[in-house]
């Protein structure tokens, strides 16, 4: 157990930002429709590594490793959000083969291929005052993650 405020408070934003951030990112997607590229989903992966190494965090000495590598992992999330939002506002090129196409259950293969819509990853969907959800990732995810990293640093002080 972690036995300083600073150092719980670090685990619990190590357990929430990863857990509302793909709460958001799966909302989007079955809710509203946005379907992720392939670059929305490298942001994803670290977040699940964040989710798993804060969990880890609540029983696995040293808890505190475990939170700061949770840290880490949000914060890489972030840095890909800020190279896909680069991407989508054209300040630098992707990766050349970035777009996937969204499969639908019950049909075949060659049907749900053929009438899939094509994700890009150099086009951002949605945006909220002219920020896109790879550019809030960015934002949210660097910003958290540094934070962790701080109230741990702190908590050791």
């Amino acid at each position: 157990m972690i036995d300083t405020p600073n150092g719980r408070l670090a685990q619990r934003l190590a357990l929430a930002i990863p857990a509302l951030l793909l709460g958001g990112a799966y909302a989007s997607e079955y809710v509203f429709g946005l379907f992720p590229c392939e670059m929305c989903w490298w942001q994803r992966w670290p977040h699940f590594a964040a989710l798993g190494l804060a969990l880890v965090s609540i029983g696995v000495p040293p808890h505190r490793i475990w939170v700061a590598l949770a840290a880490l992992a949000i914060v890489a999330s972030g840095l890909i959000g800020g190279f896909h939002a680069g991407v989508e506002y054209g300040w630098w090129e992707g990766v050349t083969d970035c777009a996937v196409t969204t499969a639908a259950e019950g049909v075949s293969a060659l049907d749900a291929i053929m009438n899939a819509p094509l994700v890009r990853c150099d086009k951002s969907p949605w945006d909220l005052f002219g920020i896109s959800l790879a550019g809030w990732n960015f934002l949210i995810s660097t910003a958290a993650g540094c934070t962790i990293l701080g109230l741990l640093a702190k908590g050791r002080a």
